[in-house]
């Protein structure tokens, strides 16, 4: 199986999230669901249903969390320098508007555009990885091709 790429926070991300769903949610909803057992018939027992329900989805992302982390390859951005890669902090230039942007590469379990954490595998990022500092890269987005400068790249 292939390595799945991480930085430290975002490893130390996913740790906390299933530590938090095994010694919380998980005693949790057991309880739950021996307290909507209680109430009797379960084929008409919204609660139970409801508890059983939420307790697939917690187990399905515990068993998903578990995979990603032993697959886990923890690379280290500040040891990294040169042209765009893995856990680079770029910030670019839309060369239509000028507005500047600033994101850095991570992997797909700890991206989120909302925080500037963009998806290597992302038409951006791909378009980004390997430019260096002055580069344009040209981008397919679903509004339409954008072209953007490489303004920085830092790793940190």
């Amino acid at each position: 199986m292939d390595k799945i790429p991480l930085t430290r926070a975002g490893f130390d991300k996913l740790d906390a999230e299933l530590k938090h769903l095994k010694t919380v949610e998980r005693p949790a909803i057991i309880r739950a669901i021996a307290e909507a057992r209680e109430h009797g018939d379960l084929s008409e027992n919204a609660e139970y249903h409801s508890a059983k329900e939420k307790q697939s989805f917690i187990e399905g992302r515990v068993k998903e969390l578990e995979g990603v982390i032993s697959l886990a390859e923890i690379i280290d951005p500040t040891k990294l320098s040169g042209a765009i890669k893995f856990g680079a902090t770029v910030t670019v230039a839309d060369e239509d508007t000028d507005e500047e942007k600033t994101y850095q590469i991570v992997g797909e379990y700890e991206a989120d555009i909302e925080k500037g954490l963009l998806n290597m595998k992302s038409p951006i990022a791909r378009a980004l990885i390997g430019k260096e500092e002055g580069d344009s890269a040209a981008v397919r987005t679903p509004g339409g091709d954008k072209s953007y400068e490489i303004v920085s790249i830092v790793y940190k």
